[in-house]
């Protein structure tokens, strides 16, 4: 089996940096000592840090019409050698037959490594909630609901969500929730939409703070009346955030991530002329730029535990963002971010000394294996998948849709300056991208089997007696 040392390097893991040597014996780290061994290939990575590959949590490839697993070589470019993917439903599915139909549109064809997770659609009942015992046996640990789009297939109630909830944590799978208050949204809409519709800004002005603090409150009560663990996806606002920290310093296991766009944008670029502020739409929308320095300080300490990209590239791009012309409200959803998420929170993460190298380690690789339960991936040690990335914190540039591998017309991020980029990036020992360019296989991504009781189970070791 062919061997490869990657020496003189910076390693970097969640609790510290040390210069040291890597072996790897064909997909596995097999050894990290301080001398040099002997190796097929040896790379110098003098004068670099070196990490675990990356693990992007939340992407939508193929659902909420997003481009799907062809693009996930954007992914490697980027540094992100897993994405975690919600695998969407269709009428008349089971949990079990979602996720194994959206694996028909991965297997052969993602570039990186993936997971699923599952997500409740079609409002739910309660027959379907008896296969979720079934998700472990499909490697799936975590689930879905969406408190926003009333009326639509993503829509769950209160009832479908506790219900889900209260079946979830019987067997290991962690909750996972989109809080939005559906009906302050449809009200705020109607009276916009009457007003002055074409308008793009007023995506914002719809699902103003209020609706996602409301339904974080309320989706953390439900998560304590079911005694369920609840992670909170795409927090977007000091407030939403300080729920979820006061909840979980009361003793409940409430935790959340943010995303790359809401700690980098703010709401103007949706009020951009020309409608290119329709490129911006997603939700919950982009906020106020007072929000973006109390996520980075939960992310540094703990009361955030991820920055993912909630990557979303339209098919059709900003042609079809263009659909909603004349109705903000019709205007799709969905952010593209899957291959600039490392680079800007490491230029703009720990180039400003917001986080630490440790930190960018943590919420970028680790804390998303944790989430899932996949021991093998999020860290450099002895045994874990060689997903690694040489990280050249030297690099200068700039974000140019003209470099992107996301296959759609425009980045979010275009014109932002960088600094620090993967310079190699290594799928379990292969060499899949060089300084910005994808230079491995295509289809070469393996899925991923988590475990049930994953991070946020957490409490079973220390206080069981929380949620009784």
């Amino acid at each position: 089996m062919a061997t490869l040392l990657i020496k003189n390097g910076t390693i970097v893991d969640i609790d510290h940096e040390y210069q040291g040597n890597i072996l790897i014996e064909g997909e596995k780290i097999v050894a990290i000592t301080q001398t040099e061994l002997p190796a097929d290939q040896v790379i110098d990575a003098k004068g670099k840090y070196i990490l675990p590959g990356g693990i992007d949590e939340h992407t939508h490839l193929g659902s909420f019409g997003g481009l799907g697993f062809e693009t996930t070589h954007a992914a490697l470019v980027g540094g992100t050698t897993t994405v975690i993917d919600f695998a969407p439903m269709h009428e008349g599915e089971t949990f079990s037959e979602a996720i194994e139909a959206h694996d028909q549109t991965a297997a052969g064809i993602a570039s990186c490594d993936y997971a699923f997770h599952s997500m409740v659609m079609g409002g739910g009942h309660q027959g379907l909630f008896n296969d979720v015992k079934n998700l472990p046996k499909h490697g799936v640990s975590t689930i879905k609901l969406l408190m926003g789009y009333k009326g639509s297939e993503y829509y769950s109630n209160d009832e479908t969500i506790m219900h889900c909830m209260r079946e979830a944590r019987k067997y290991g799978i962690t909750t996972m929730l989109h809080c939005e208050n559906s009906d302050m949204i449809s009200y705020l809409t109607e009276i916009l939409e009457k007003e002055h519709p074409e308008q793009t800004i007023d995506h914002y002005y719809s699902r103003l703070p209020i609706t996602e603090v409301e339904a974080t409150h309320r989706g953390i009560d439900m998560a304590i009346l079911t005694r369920a663990p609840l992670f909170i996806v795409h927090v977007t606002l000091k407030d939403s955030m300080l729920a979820i920290r006061d909840a979980y310093n009361r003793g409940y296991p409430i935790y959340g991530e943010t995303c790359t766009h809401y700690l980098l944008l703010d709401k103007s670029y949706l009020g951009l002329p020309n409608f290119e502020g329709a490129k911006y739409v997603c939700a919950p929308p982009i906020r106020d730029k007072a929000n973006q320095e109390p996520l980075w300080e939960a992310l540094r300490k703990g009361w955030l535990t991820s920055a993912s990209s909630d990557h979303c590239a339209l098919i059709g791009g900003f042609e079809k963002k263009k659909t909603g012309y004349g109705d903000f409200a019709k205007i799709p959803n969905g952010v593209p971010g899957m291959q600039e998420r490392m680079m800007m929170l490491w230029t703009y993460g720990v180039e400003t000394g917001r986080i630490s190298r440790q930190k960018f380690v943590e919420i970028t690789a680790t804390n998303p294996a944790k989430l899932i339960n996949l021991p093998h991936k999020g860290r450099i040690a002895v045994g874990c998948d060689a997903d690694i990335v040489i990280w050249d914190d030297q690099y200068e540039g700039e974000i140019s849709n003209r470099e992107s591998y996301q296959g759609i017309d425009y980045s979010a991020f275009e014109g932002f300056k960088v600094k620090g980029r993967p310079d190699q990036v290594f799928l379990r020992g292969v060499l899949m991208a060089e300084k910005g360019q994808f230079v491995g296989d295509k289809g070469q991504g393996r899925r991923q089997y988590a475990k049930p009781y994953g991070r946020c189970f957490d409490y079973l070791k220390h206080s069981p007696e929380v949620l009784g």
